[in-house]
């Protein structure tokens, strides 16, 4: 690998080549805004420009809180590419939640939007009418250097505790190839449209740096528009793969609509994919919907693809070039099929993060000698493939025996109007635990014990059966299963 590299100008230097082509268009139901190579790279490097002529220098860190539209991929590439520091970060953060992490990464520098909460922090802010007058300054030269230097923080979702700030290097966007063919099927002709939004790190990656470092066209929905619109907006612009968090696609198949010429297949990620789900969008499209599992450490490492799809009930395979393992207690990989172990990310993997932000003992204690281990238990089956059980804080005991919430929710999920489904333990006595199951449907708690009775061995069904109106998430849309054992555990 190259001394002289930079993350950004590898994510641009495929487009370079076809600067008139389409690299963006942020669609709506009346009017599409649209974005070449030609205009994308020159926004880029102008804001590497600006962002040097404002004063801060390689190595300072700046503070993301930008809405749902361009600017936010540009202020983060434009950062990369003059060496500065990018943390981007959920708008539907608090002002309490992000004055924590401005504590923890001392910005120099906060690019706002209007009506997004700020942190109480003495950085200088620049406001997101300044930051467009960046966009056609004279262009910056690419900072390069070495590839394992820091190149942009992301923080954890937090499902499991505190977030904490997570490390990235520039060598981070090597790794993601391993993806290409590993996950997506993508190729230079595609127009992928991802259903997230500009500032999820879901969407910045898997929908817009992916698809740029091939040349490839993203399509992301403008602010507002619904999920069940999103079919339609894919039909007309032509969109050749559909990514989303497994919720969404499940929006989406409430409505009514066809599915179109040049589709080729859905994309999950985000969340475990319940398989009553991936049968539905089959039946709807007769194309496949190919899951995957990553962390905000790694990305995604495990996964289905058009060319090896996960079998029935797993996340899929290790994608090719990773080392991916199952280890046993004492840390050692597992060899054989069907024992629950916790899965691990070898340290030569090139996705692997550089630590925790001034967190060593914390980053030290995620390894097992030579594996970064997850917190996700999973088996292998017999095809190679790699089941997850669920995070090993999620897994709930019944009786003595563990108890993944995967299992639970499967069976439940099938239920007609199950809605969405999530199901953990909570405490109802001093010392007594029991699994819960909540739905969001109108399926009634006789029809899900009745499902429970036929699919799962009585000490996994649950013992309360608990209505919510919507089920809590964290800002990138996972189940917090932590929020539920809070909001509902009696003693």
């Amino acid at each position: 690998m190259s001394s002289e590299f930079n993350l950004a100008a590898h994510v641009l230097n495929a487009g370079a080549a076809t600067p008139e082509k389409a690299a963006l268009a942020v669609i709506g139901p009346a009017r599409a805004e649209r974005w070449s190579y030609a205009r994308l790279i020159q926004a880029v490097r102008g804001t590497a420009t600006g962002l040097l002529n404002a004063g801060l220098a390689p190595g300072d860190r700046v503070l993301l809180r930008l809405g749902n539209r361009p600017a936010f991929p540009v202020a983060y590439l434009g950062a990369i590419a003059a060496g500065i520091v990018p943390v981007p970060t959920s708008s539907q953060l608090t002002r309490p939640e992000v004055t924590r992490i401005a504590r923890d990464i001392a910005p120099a520098l906060i690019i706002a939007d209007d009506g997004i909460a700020l942190p109480d922090h003495p950085a200088p802010i620049l406001t997101a009418a300044e930051l467009a007058t960046f966009e056609n300054l004279p262009p910056a030269d690419w900072q390069t250097g070495d590839p394992e230097r820091l190149a942009y923080i992301v923080y954890t979702s937090g499902t499991s505790g505190q977030p904490r700030a997570v490390m990235h290097a520039h060598r981070a966007i090597l790794a993601r190839r391993m993806m290409f063919q590993g996950w997506y099927g993508l190729v230079p002709q595609d127009r992928l449209m991802h259903a997230g939004a500009f500032n999820w790190t879901f969407t910045l990656g898997t929908g817009l740096m992916d698809p740029w470092t091939l040349g490839a066209t993203a399509l992301i929905p403008a602010e507002g528009v619904d999920p069940q619109q999103l079919p339609l907006l894919a039909k007309r612009h032509g969109a050749t793969l559909l990514a989303a968090a497994p919720g969404v696609f499940r929006r989406m198949l409430r409505a009514d609509w066809a599915p179109w010429e040049g589709l080729r297949h859905g994309l999950a990620a985000g969340e475990r994919l319940d398989p009553a789900l991936r049968d539905d969008w089959r039946a709807r499209t007769g194309s496949d919907l190919h899951e995957a599992m990553g962390m905000s450490e790694c990305s995604t490492f495990v996964s289905g693809s058009p060319a090896r799809p996960s079998p029935r009930g797993s996340a899929g395979f290790a994608q090719p070039g990773r080392q991916v393992a199952l280890l046993d207690p004492s840390g050692q990989p597992l060899g054989e099929t069907g024992q629950p172990g916790r899965l691990a990310i070898h340290r030569t993997d090139p996705g692997l993060f550089l630590g925790y932000l001034d967190q060593p003992e914390e980053t030290a204690a995620r390894f097992a000698g030579d594996w970064f281990v997850t917190g996700d238990m999973g088996i292998l089956t017999p095809e190679g493939a790699i089941a997850i059980l669920g995070r090993d804080d999620d897994m709930m005991n019944a009786g003595g025996y563990r108890v993944s919430p995967a299992e639970v929710e499967d069976c439940l999920a099938r239920v007609p109007g199950a809605g969405d489904v999530a199901a953990t333990e909570i405490r109802v006595g001093p010392a007594t635990t029991i699994i819960a199951a909540f739905w969001t449907g109108t399926a009634t708690p006789e029809t899900l014990q009745a499902a429970a009775d036929v699919g799962l061995a009585r000490y996994k069904q649950p013992r309360s059966y608990i209505p919510v109106p919507a089920l809590p998430r964290t800002p990138t849309g996972k189940i917090n299963r932590r929020a539920l054992r809070d909001s509902h555990s009696t003693a």
